[in-house]
């Protein structure tokens, strides 16, 4: 049954009002990173003067050079790291059933309600231990444990929803397990895998406490950690800020942009085969 024209009316009024909830207050941030600094900003009023030396201003007062190359190590690290560790479980739990499978899986579950904030005191001292505080060894290895029960439980699920004969066709020709992972589960499975790492980049990117107490030394933190000590010295300075809030935020915003189609068809894949 078609929808009527009502209805579909409403349906973009409904996406046109949550686009612009969205949107405004990037607009806000991006109107006020071009007011001369200092001036005071009042919603989405136009800049009297277009200043673009606010984003080199806060760049050298944040010490941006240090914090985004953190930033990016960290994170081009975490995403690979964890995209093979995760496939790998995933691959195992969904297809070899080894022994303890569920109980297994039913731990990764309990992991996605675990918060960072309740683990991230014993994680330090557990890695102060073995000499891991304060070292990007250390967050990276942190961060790719932390975000391993979202991405089993999602690879999971998506290797369960592979159909069986593809996999048992293979094994008859004679495929091993790891020949059935990259030649046969791993070519359909882009879309699944570029959303999990799009994800994965933008939790890395914007890892903020766990940076904190793991870093001490304050060249090697990451931007977001960076832009938190901006905010206590330059609290009243808005298009300076709003100005170092968009440095920390474009990364992100490219790396969507350029991944756009394959993260849209990895989330959709689940509902359009259901």
């Amino acid at each position: 049954m078609r929808p009527t024209a009502s209805a579909t009316a409403g349906r973009y009024l409904v996406m046109t009002l949550m686009a612009a909830a969205v949107l405004l207050p990037f607009v806000s941030i991006i109107l006020a990173a071009f007011q001369p600094s200092g001036a005071q900003v009042n919603g989405l009023s136009l800049p009297s003067s277009w200043t673009w030396s606010n984003f080199a201003d806060a760049w050298e007062a944040a010490h941006f050079n240090d914090l985004v190359s953190s930033s990016l190590i960290i994170a081009l690290c975490v995403v690979p790291l964890s995209i093979v560790l995760v496939t790998l479980a995933a691959y195992s739990l969904a297809t070899l059933n080894p022994l303890g499978g569920r109980l297994m899986s039913t731990g990764f579950v309990v992991g996605l309600t675990l918060p960072i904030e309740l683990v991230v005191v014993a994680l330090y001292y557990n890695l102060q231990d073995i000499g891991l505080t304060n070292s990007y060894a250390g967050v990276i290895l942190a961060e790719a444990a932390l975000f391993m029960p979202f991405g089993v439980y999602w690879m999971q699920n998506h290797f369960a929803s592979v159909p069986r004969e593809l996999i048992e066709a293979a094994r008859v020709d004679g495929a091993n397990d790891l020949v059935v992972l990259f030649r046969i589960l791993m070519p359909i499975s882009w879309p699944a895998v570029t959303t999990l790492a799009v994800l994965y980049f933008m939790w890395s990117w914007n890892q903020f406490l766990l940076v904190i107490i793991l870093m001490q030394d304050p060249s090697k933190r990451t931007a977001p950690a960076g832009l938190g000590f901006f905010v206590g010295q330059y609290s009243t300075n808005i298009p300076l800020l709003s100005a170092a809030s968009l440095i920390v935020i474009a990364p992100i915003v490219i790396v969507y942009l350029i991944f756009q189609r394959s993260f849209v068809s990895g989330l959709t894949e689940g509902a359009v085969k259901g």
